[in-house]
């Protein structure tokens, strides 16, 4: 019994700091992302929104996270972004179209 419990708290403590090293890289991701457009990165800060397990592509099961953040673009209004890393790599970033990248025909 002692032995399970000692098991849980280690796995437990793994699992936080991976977490909080996983995080980073999402804040890091975040702010490249809206210095590359000229956003602004708000709160400086991202949100856990989606754990779940899925395979690399060498087929080895990795943690794959979701991260939300906000950018502006004018100071005012807050667009919605988000981020998803496989393990500690930057699988995914999303970021709406704003208006210094949305373009009309004519």
């Amino acid at each position: 019994m002692e032995i399970a419990l000692l098991v849980a708290v280690v796995g437990f403590a793994w699992f936080w700091l991976d977490s909080l090293h996983i995080r980073e890289l999402a804040v890091e991701a975040g702010k490249r992302a809206a210095e590359q457009y000229g956003l602004q990165f708000l709160d400086d800060s991202v949100a856990n929104s989606r754990l779940w397990a899925a395979r690399d592509g060498n087929g080895q099961m990795r943690l794959q996270r979701t991260y939300h953040f906000e950018v502006s673009d004018t100071g005012s209004e807050r667009l919605s972004c988000s981020v998803t890393l496989l393990g500690n790599k930057v699988e995914k970033l999303d970021m709406p179209p704003y208006r210094d990248n949305v373009y009309t025909l004519h």
